[in-house]
């Protein structure tokens, strides 16, 4: 079972875990033992709130399928038991950022004073570049 929040939890059955061979470099022992994991997560199947899979599946991330199955690899651990943790923690993370509420935008509008100075300015550099002429002798 996995807690996303206080009252919002995944079932194990919902989770589907399996292991595979890790790529890359690591030795003699990447070839023989399969310690990484493949976590698969279907979010219209599952028993989220229907809130929680708005979210997902609009979220534009390349872990989510056009079919809404949410795939994640790790491989970062030596042992299946830290890679399977690290999965887990990765599939939590990823919801809990998909129903994150972002701040609004509050559009602001710059002073009078403020918009004073910037003319001032842009008029005092053309004064400067206009003295950068050539000298009459």
């Amino acid at each position: 079972m996995l807690r996303i929040s206080n009252n919002v939890t995944l079932a194990a059955h919902e989770i589907e875990i399996s292991q595979i061979r890790a790529q890359g470099a690591g030795g003699q022992n990447v070839n023989k033992v399969a310690s990484a994991v493949h976590l698969r997560f279907d979010i219209p199947a599952s028993s989220l709130p229907p809130f929680y899979k708005e979210r997902l599946l609009a979220l534009s991330d390349s872990r989510i399928s056009k079919e809404g199955v949410v795939v994640i690899k790790a491989q970062s651990f030596r042992t299946l038991e830290l890679n399977r943790e690290d999965a887990l923690a990765r599939l939590k993370a990823l919801i809990l950022e998909a129903v994150k509420t972002r701040k609004s935008r509050q559009p602001t509008k710059p002073s009078r004073a403020s918009q004073r100075k910037r003319v001032d300015r842009k008029t005092k550099k053309g004064q400067t570049k206009a003295l950068r002429g050539k000298v009459k002798l």
